[in-house]
């Protein structure tokens, strides 16, 4: 006896329960149609994922019941498992259930409530504590939901209880070699349990979190049969003999540098069309940062949607400019130039009277980038264009960028991205197609704010610099244990120096995307007013912030 599973890897929105319903039917009587038996559908998927506070508003909760019951009414011929926050006795649950033609059949309550990283699930739901089981032509069915499958015991349990397969529905989100990490912490679950799994998870951007998809099946032996492909929407149905998974297509697994720039374009995607933009805009330098954003943002929304400003200064060196336009040409967006002299010229003149007697120094570095800013800004305003900001992980770990000036915009896709990966994924940008110049690639990184300026006058350079931020930020190690990497005292210094004294600013800055395990925002919250200083054991004085 067979039996077909069909998995539902969507992108769907937040609160537009409307929308997500319709695509569920949809996808089903799809489904339906390729002589599926069962349909799978991701975690929370009538909501979308993750809701957020809104699961404190009645209203919000009241729309979703009412969606599964409409789904239930409507669906016809097959078995469908859906996920929504179900309220059950005065309680609020992450719940699945499998609908067949007007009926529940089964209902289940999320055991395992993940509350680190970017999840908080412990602030909205109440954990479930029994198994599901559920029939389906000759296959007895388990449901578990997401981190149930990342805790050991539940697949057990599931299995004991005389489960012949186990259905989970996930919303995992992406970070570099997640993919990786997530099969072979459930595959060595499966085989233990020799039991088999059919893994569901979305795909698609919301806010900061990118969902990658990925979804597999693994047989008793944990060994994956199916997997789909990551960032892409798919439907697709497997077989199950005797309880056993029939080989199927296998996407590739992660693959650095190329999955990253694929979750930045999907985030970049998602966040102008869930939010309702006319497309982007961004100010184009000649620098390698914003150069990989414009091609980027090209990729995502297409040419006909991204416009870029050149904004060149007194100190702006003509192959930036020369750059800038090669790239916005080979690209074939439409480009302005509007030098900024004129404001600089005539913001000087207003506060000369205030700074008399008073040395040149960040203060009129800064004004050139607060003029870009507003230039930009009243642009998006005028055009309903969301405005990307150019900066990237490394300059706002230790505060090298301008409040309100080149941290002025909407969104930040490169805000998770490294320096040195930024020059990775330029590279690899050209292997698809060459658009971005060499020589934007090869130069010495600059903000061309002050005479033949350049990034290392204030920092390390980025080979120290980017692995020392990620020991810090993201490993949390301590500046005697980055020393004894091999690391330079004084540099290990004034890195983790400069991240310590800037929280401020990275708290003003626009969402970004999230690559790495450890971002700034949901999954580091640091207090702004704090006497830490992780530097104490090198006992040396704080260095001047480089920009502000």
């Amino acid at each position: 006896m067979s039996i077909k599973i069909a998995l539902a890897q969507l992108n769907l929105t937040v609160a537009d329960i409307q929308t997500n319903t319709r695509k569920i039917l949809a996808t089903a009587a799809q489904a339906k149609e390729q002589q599926a038996d069962l349909v799978v559908f991701p975690e929370l998927c009538v909501t979308g994922y993750p809701p957020e506070d809104l699961l404190f508003r009645s209203d919000f909760i009241l729309q979703a019941q009412r969606a599964v019951a409409e789904i239930a009414e409507k669906i016809a011929g097959i078995t469908v498992v859906i996920g929504y926050p179900r309220q059950q006795d005065g309680r609020l649950y992450n719940t699945a259930v499998a609908l067949r033609d007007g009926e529940t059949i089964a209902q289940y309550h999320k055991q395992a409530l993940p509350n680190y990283g970017v999840f908080d699930e412990q602030r909205y739901f109440t954990a479930g504590a029994q198994t599901c089981l559920f029939m389906v032509k000759d296959s007895l069915l388990a449901l578990t939901i997401c981190e149930d499958i990342w805790q050991p015991g539940i697949i057990a349990q599931s299995r004991a209880a005389g489960a012949d397969i186990i259905l989970t529905l996930n919303a995992s989100p992406f970070h570099a070699g997640k993919m990786q990490q997530r099969e072979d912490i459930i595959c060595t679950q499966v085989k233990e349990a020799g039991i088999p799994l059919v893994y569901v998870n979305q795909i698609g951007g919301q806010d900061e979190l990118i969902f990658d998809g990925a979804s597999f099946v693994a047989d008793r032996n944990g060994n994956v049969v199916f997997r789909a492909a990551e960032f892409a929407e798919q439907l697709s149905i497997v077989e199950f003999v005797d309880q056993q998974p029939q080989t199927s297509t296998i996407a590739d697994l992660y693959q650095p540098v190329v999955s990253e720039y694929k979750a930045l374009v999907l985030g970049i995607q998602d966040y102008v069309r869930k939010n309702g933009f006319q497309g982007a805009i961004l100010g184009l330098s000649g620098g390698i940062d914003s150069a990989l954003v414009l091609a980027l943002a090209v990729d995502a929304l297409g040419a006909d949607q991204v416009e870029a400003v050149l904004m060149p200064s007194r100190y702006t060196q003509d192959m930036s400019n020369q750059d800038a336009i090669q790239e916005a040409e080979a690209l074939g967006i439409k480009y302005h130039v509007l030098p900024i002299e004129p404001a600089v010229t005539a913001f000087n003149a207003m506060l000369a009277p205030l700074f008399a007697g008073s040395k040149k120094d960040t203060t009129e570095e800064n004004i050139q980038a607060r003029c870009r800013g507003v230039l930009l800004m009243a642009l998006s305003n005028k055009q309903g264009k969301l405005l990307l900001t150019t900066g990237n992980k490394s300059e706002m770990s230790v505060g090298y960028a301008t409040l309100y000036g080149d941290m002025a915009g909407g969104f930040a896709p490169l805000k998770d991205v490294s320096k040195l990966l930024v020059y990775q994924l330029a590279e690899y940008r050209n292997t698809l197609s060459p658009v971005i110049p060499q020589r934007v690639i090869t130069r010495a990184p600059s903000a061309e704010l002050a005479p033949d300026q350049k990034d290392e006058d204030s920092l390390p350079p980025y080979a120290v610099l980017d692995p020392i931020l990620a020991l810090y930020v993201e490993q949390d190690k301590s500046a005697a244990e980055i020393v004894a990497q091999g690391f330079a005292a004084a540099d290990v210094h004034r890195a983790i120096s400069l991240v310590d004294r800037n929280e401020y600013k990275r708290r003003q800055s626009p969402p970004g995307i999230r690559i790495t395990p450890r971002a700034f925002g949901r999954d580091r919250r640091y207090p702004i007013s704090s006497a830490y200083r992780g530097t104490a054991a090198l006992n040396q004085p704080a260095p001047d912030n480089v920009k502000e």
